[in-house]
């Protein structure tokens, strides 16, 4: 073949478009995928398949996605790039036919209390636009109806330099910027007040440790810094004078020299405003916001009524409304309100408002209100809310990637997303989905199935094809793909009730309902239903009562399931008494962390602009410990080895001989029993997939001596081999006399439950009533509600 025929068959292969119609992966090698290669088709939907912890995150989430996020922020300057956070290439030979990918996960959104859905939306500035058109009277630009942008006022002289060195002055008086934002509540919509017998004990002295506010401490400098400013340190806090505890409580910004050092000294509760109330409760460590819950209270603003805005920006009206009353509005409503609108001048701004507040209603999220915190979504709700923008996007040819886009969903609500899923395919995007549900499973165009199991027992890929042939293959998943669960026969008896009176949270239309105790109660409804408003506002903070949320695993990669549980805490003793050492010697984060890395068995060296290089530390190989410490023995293992023990392994280490350690063994096997055995102790909590974060939060919970358990979503994460496995522990729980409530929509827990509270018979406003009360058996067979179709349908009624 001549040179000049063989260049122009290249081009004809290079110009052939369908040369381009698969993502490959060659040799990804992610935490635990173990050199796997897979061809995605593209423009197609391919769901992601597997046991939890199989490796499938780490194949769409840490190498697909991470790959093609790192070639987009590589186009920008290098400039650009340093105030962008630098992605490290992935373990991976190669990757070829990647396109923009757009990444749809379950993280909460925003911690921020002044984010609320309108503003994560955009809805909000574009009622903000319309209101400074159409809003009578007319109060100012869109910020003078912003909760997030105060009133400010400036005068003075301003100069501009002119031609020759001319300097013309001019004197500008009392400009006025406006704001919306509530002064009193600074835009928060609700004040606090302190219960000051929470922040310290009036009969002991500051040096005796009155004050009970976390991180106040008179050992360091916090104790130079009240004696500096004269306060009494040996009297009691009772004996203070009027203007000794106005100094202590609420002193402005002082400067004063402790010990030759210039420091500032602030009082008590204007230092707790800005160090913990600026931030989301829900985001503080545990032991902060047990102290907030227990010293502040919050009550609605008395100035702006909990609106955030001033009374100005609520003074102007469209149609007899001012934009604080549309806010408050279910969705769903605001979208007809704003239907009947008909204003040419702002015409196109009504047609985006419009296709948004429609889409939150096509998605299922027509119940909720722009003004609700988005701190407050669970992590259904903010997936579903980052999708909208999606929703009516022109891009096409772009690569979505969701996680577990149905948790939180009912089997009625599933239908609907599966649509949206599809809708984004037709527009010619690449959909790759992580997901459990048989529902979601079966619409897909290819399936990629990893496992075998988890762990070091997954990262293979042990299928790929199409849903016919997943059921005819012999993985966990085909195996499991068509179970069904069947109908609790016989019930157990209630041994009490626990009774709720009057329940108005959010949408409950003043609920009575009994919750039987010493049995296995499922709460379920449609999305937005109530459930969670009736268990949280109304169960949850009772004496006795455990609450299991869907809240995330707050750790850095130093953070690891032995750390998170307290199992460290009697292995690190057990070493030191075996040894006749400090326990201080065990900790990788203490006086046994390796010098070389402090710790973290790896060192890091920073590239400027490029990622970060992580390697293994060379002085410890990566065990975090100094070689001395890892010389002390328990059993003939060190602390090295014994965190690199899986769950199962451990559990047989500390149950008997030299390293028989009860208190550790007693959490290993919680551990084990919530299907954890493959995880080893030291796996970094960052490396963990959701369902097992969730795993890990139930098997600490369960350690609490509390009478009743409350579980929001257990199934989340969750493969459909696991669920088997949760519903034996749930049993085994209620078996022991503990009383156990699952707010859920998988219909194998619903199938097994003892009894069933079913809310609805809609959502928001169409919600919050108690639609049956029942044995499964009961419901199945009157058929009456949403659940009950669902249910009968599914264990093949």
């Amino acid at each position: 073949m001549s040179m000049d025929t063989r260049m122009d068959t290249e081009s004809a292969e290079l110009r052939d478009p369908d040369s381009h119609d698969l993502i490959r992966v060659q040799g990804a090698r992610v935490n635990n995928l173990k050199d796997i290669s897979v061809e995605i088709p593209k423009r197609r939907l391919t769901v992601f398949t597997g046991v939890s912890g199989s490796g499938k995150s780490s194949l769409v989430f840490g190498t697909i996605a991470a790959e093609s996020q790192r070639l987009i922020n590589e186009t920008y300057s290098a400039f650009v790039q340093g105030f962008m956070p630098s992605l490290a290439r992935p373990e991976v030979d190669h990757l070829e036919g990647l396109t923009t990918a757009i990444i749809v996960d379950q993280e909460r959104m925003g911690a921020n209390p002044r984010s609320t859905v309108g503003t994560a939306t955009d809805a909000n500035a574009m009622l903000r636009i319309l209101f400074s058109r159409l809003g009578k009277p007319y109060v100012g630009p869109p910020t003078a109806f912003s909760f997030n942008v105060p009133t400010r006022k400036a005068s003075g002289v301003m100069s501009t330099e002119k031609a020759g060195g001319r300097v013309e002055k001019a004197v500008a008086q009392n400009v006025v910027y406006l704001g919306g934002m509530c002064a009193r509540c600074e835009g928060m919509g609700s004040v606090s007040d302190f219960d000051l017998t929470a922040l310290y004990d009036d009969r002991k002295s500051l040096a005796e440790g009155a004050l009970t506010v976390p991180g106040y401490s008179m050992d360091g400098w916090y104790g130079r810094l009240f004696e500096g400013m004269g306060l009494p340190m040996d009297k009691p806090i009772a004996t203070f004078t009027k203007k000794q505890l106005e100094t202590m409580l609420y002193a402005e910004p002082t400067k004063i020299k402790v010990e030759g050092i210039n420091l500032t000294f602030e009082g008590i509760i204007p230092k707790v405003q800005k160090s913990m109330l600026s931030k989301d409760v829900e985001a503080l460590q545990p032991h902060v916001r047990r102290f907030v819950e227990r010293a502040i209270t919050f009550q609605s603003c008395p100035e702006c009524e909990g609106t955030r805005l001033t009374a100005e920006a609520r003074s102007a009206k469209i149609n007899g409304k001012n934009i604080a009353e549309l806010c408050e509005m279910q969705i769903s409503d605001l979208a007809g309100w704003i239907r009947d609108l008909h204003e040419p001048s702002v015409a196109p701004l009504l047609k985006g408002l419009q296709h948004l507040l429609d889409s939150f209603d096509e998605i299922g999220l027509g119940y909720l209100s722009l003004d609700r915190p988005a701190g407050t979504l669970s992590g259904g709700e903010a997936q579903r809310t980052k999708m909208i923008r999606h929703l009516g996007s022109s891009l096409t040819d772009v690569t979505y990637v969701f996680d577990e886009p149905t948790i939180g969903l009912h089997p009625h609500d599933i239908e609907r997303m599966n649509q949206l899923l599809l809708q984004l395919r037709d527009k010619g995007n690449t959909v790759l989905v992580v997901e459990h549900k048989p529902e979601t499973i079966a619409i897909a165009d290819h399936i990629v199935d990893l496992g075998p199991g988890a762990g070091t027992d997954g990262g293979s890929v042990c299928f790929e094809g199409s849903v016919e042939g997943l059921r005819r293959s012999d993985t966990i998943t085909g195996r499991h793909l068509d179970d069904r669960a069947t109908v609790r026969e016989s019930v157990r008896t209630p041994s009490g009730i626990l009774q709720v009176r009057g329940a108005s949270t959010h949408n409950l239309r003043y609920v009575d309902v009994d919750v039987p105790l010493g049995v296995l109660c499922v709460v379920t409804g449609v999305a937005g239903s109530g459930k969670s408003s009736l268990i949280h506002g109304s169960v949850a903070g009772r004496d006795g009562v455990v609450v299991i949320d869907q809240g995330a695993i707050k750790g850095s990669r130093r953070s690891n399931p032995a750390t998170y549980t307290g199992l460290l805490e009697p292995i690190r003793k057990a070493f030191a008494k075996a040894n006749g050492v400090k326990p201080a010697l065990f900790s990788s984060n203490s006086e046994g962390a390796c010098p070389n890395c402090n710790g973290a068995g790896v060192i890091f060296t920073e590239l400027g602009v490029m990622a970060t290089v992580e390697s293994p530390c060379e002085e410890c190989e990566g065990k975090r410990f100094q070689a001395s410490v890892l010389e002390y023995t328990l059993g003939g293992r060190n602390i090295a080895e014994v965190l690199a023990m899986s769950m199962i392994e451990a559990e047989a280490f500390f149950s008997e001989g030299e390293a028989r350690t009860p208190a550790a063994h007693k959490i290993l096997d919680r551990l084990v029993d919530v299907g954890l055995g493959y995880l080893t102790l030291g796996q970094p909590l960052t490396t963990l997939s959701g369902g097992e974060r969730q795993r890990v939060k139930l098997a600490t919970q369960m350690a609490e001596s509390g009478d009743v358990y409350v579980l929001d979503e257990p199934t989340t994460g969750l493969h459909l081999a696991d669920v088997a496995n949760l519903l034996g522990l749930l049993d085994r729980l209620v078996a022991s006399g503990k009383s156990v409530i699952a707010i859920e929509h998988h219909q194998a827990v619903m199938a097994h439950a003892d009894w069933i509270i079913d809310l609805g018979p809609g959502a928001g406003h169409d919600g919050g009533k108690v639609v049956f009360e029942g044995t499964p058996a009961q419901l199945v067979a009157a058929r009456s509600t949403l659940t009950g179709k669902h249910l009968a349908a599914y264990v093949g009624n």
